[in-house]
């Protein structure tokens, strides 16, 4: 399956209908009056989230929706059927942003969300309801409220408890194959992940959905290498993994000392906004096994003295260290994440005992 995780579409809701003009002609009724029925409401626009959608793709091939016009409203004042409503089906995480991608105009974060987005107009009124005492045969009729259009953009923002993030190389493919149920390509060179990945971490009976988003470099704010684009799907995330490659290097193959490494994607979250910058990161020695003792205590030093928190040394490839870190990430999360209860995430234990009576 493709991913896209924008897209623009144009959307409308369907007008109403037109009120009718009709009297009432039956034999031995000689005055029957006026009986135009009103006219249906339009449809509206309607987004809902549904869990099991990953990517926008389905959006690049349909981009006009419509919906149903208001029936017209008969004669024995008979009102026009209602327009259907046209329900747009978008992943969890979508945002609804408006032309100029400034404003967000709805934010779809739970499964099951359903939301009108544009109202369909109100039907017409028929020539009975304008009946008086002084106008007793009236021909005039409304010919129904337009509806609402607009384009948009739709964005997405995958859903995830914990971020993987890292210079190009730093092995985050290799990371998430070890700890979750993903297949990412590895490669030994630069931008192996072209677009974001998603796993399922089990750890200590807890579950959570990690997230790996392709490698920043200097310069991503202002589109060297892939960009930024992608932080995006790190936004909701509750703490993020900043992996660091101990023996990493630029794409001249010159070394790339551990905290020139962190402040390069410090840097970059900085100018990125939304927040990242603020958010629980936990700094990662990556590939201690290609190197001793030693050199490992040396740069979990210098990151520390650099303003790190607190360093954590692990190896992707033999899983050294990794329960370690995954008990500190474990730390973050709320008492029940979105994948261990489907319904919603719970922030704390409910200690309420059990009872049949509810």
């Amino acid at each position: 399956m493709h991913f896209l995780d924008q897209a623009k579409i144009f959307v409308r809701s369907g007008s109403g209908g037109g009120g009718a003009v009709s009297f009432r002609r039956e034999k031995y009724e000689e005055y029957g009056g006026p009986n135009g029925g009103n006219g249906g409401k339009g449809g509206d626009i309607i987004f809902e989230a549904v869990p099991g959608l990953n990517t926008l793709i389905d959006f690049r091939y349909t981009q006009h929706f419509k919906a149903q016009r208001g029936g017209g409203g008969a004669g024995s004042n008979r009102t026009g059927a209602g327009g259907e409503d046209l329900v747009i089906k978008v992943p969890v995480g979508t945002q609804i942003l408006d032309d100029t991608r400034e404003t967000v105009l709805l934010d779809m974060t739970h499964a099951g969300q359903r939301e009108v987005f544009l109202r369909g107009g109100d039907g017409g009124r028929g020539n009975a309801s304008y009946k008086s005492s002084t106008n007793r045969a009236p021909r005039q009729h409304g010919p129904g409220w337009p509806g609402e259009e607009m384009y948009v953009w739709l964005r997405l923002k995958l859903l995830a408890d914990v971020g993987l993030l890292g210079l190009p190389n730093a092995g985050k493919s290799t990371f998430i194959n070890a700890v979750s149920n993903t297949n990412a390509k590895v490669g030994a060179y630069a931008f192996t992940t072209l677009r974001p990945q998603l796993g399922v971490v089990r750890h200590k009976n807890r579950e959570f959905v990690l997230a790996d988003i392709p490698g920043l470099i200097a310069g991503a704010a202002e589109g060297a290498g892939i960009g930024d684009r992608f932080l995006g799907h790190v936004e909701r995330c509750r703490v993020l993994i900043h992996l660091i490659d101990i023996a990493g290097v630029d794409k001249d193959g010159k070394p790339v000392e551990p905290v020139e490494a962190m402040h390069i994607v410090e840097d970059e979250l900085e100018a990125y906004g939304a927040g990242l910058d603020e958010k629980a990161r936990l700094v990662v020695l990556n590939k201690i096994d290609q190197a001793d003792d030693e050199l490992v205590a040396a740069y979990r030093k210098e990151l520390l003295e650099a303003g790190a928190d607190e360093v954590f040394a692990i190896s992707g490839a033999s899983g050294a260290g990794i329960d370690k870190l995954l008990d500190a990430v474990i730390s973050y999360l709320p008492a029940a994440t979105i994948t261990e209860r489907p319904v919603g995430e719970r922030e704390e234990i409910d200690d309420t005992p059990w009872s049949p009576l509810g």
